[in-house]
């Protein structure tokens, strides 16, 4: 039913976590960023931005066409109403999944990955901007460590897109130079998250790929 462009990074574990726990059948596609293969014009035309993870639908609600989508969180936003799983149906529930969704596209994804970039793959070592993305993965963290105070799951009191989005993100915390025995509310709720057999088997599909060379 769905194809799904996939690299094994914390974008492309998002959508992997999704179809695992709603049960949608899925094909993987790989897109080997190291090789390149995110400039192909045939993934191109499907994700015009370079970027996976990308999917198509081959059978969307209204019985047409198949449908693309790119972008991870407008994947999860699309996979959620379609299997009507993960997304609270009230208006209160649905707005913080959506908030705590967005924040992650717009916030702990992009300075989280800068993280990575100066950190683990800059061929030159830039102390300032080390220093910048390191203190505010942490800022983040503490943010979701609050949130985190107050209820079990990011959007509320039940597992949704919104933490399915910002699990993969927290996955190479020793990498972003982060502690988790300081943030005791995300530990817990990433343990927890770990320990789901959804999630286990979505990051075993990324296994093979991941151990090839970068």
């Amino acid at each position: 039913m769905i194809d799904l462009f996939y690299w094994p990074t914390p974008n492309g574990h998002k959508i992997t976590l999704f179809l695992e726990e709603a049960g949608i059948d899925y094909t993987i596609h790989p897109v080997d960023i190291s090789a390149g293969d995110q400039f192909r014009p045939e993934f191109l035309a499907i994700s015009p931005n370079n970027r996976m993870p990308a999917i198509i639908d081959r059978n969307p609600e209204d019985g047409g066409e198949p449908i693309s989508i790119f972008e991870s969180g407008a994947i999860l936003l699309y996979l959620a109403e379609k299997a009507e799983q993960f997304l609270p149906t009230d208006i209160r529930g649905r707005t913080a999944a959506i908030e705590w969704l967005f924040w992650q596209v717009g916030g702990l994804g992009p300075m989280a990955g800068q993280n990575h970039h100066f950190v683990q793959y800059a061929p030159e070592k830039i102390p300032y901007a080390m220093t910048r993305y390191i203190n505010e993965t942490n800022r983040l963290y503490g943010v979701m460590d609050r949130r985190l105070a107050q209820v079990p799951f990011l959007g509320g009191t039940d597992y949704s897109i919104a933490d399915m989005a910002c699990y993969p993100w927290v996955v190479p915390w020793k990498r972003q130079q982060q502690n988790l025995e300081e943030f005791p509310h995300l530990k817990r709720w990433f343990e927890g998250i770990a320990e789901r057999p959804a999630t286990i088997r979505a990051y075993e599909k990324g296994k093979a790929l991941s151990a090839r060379p970068v």
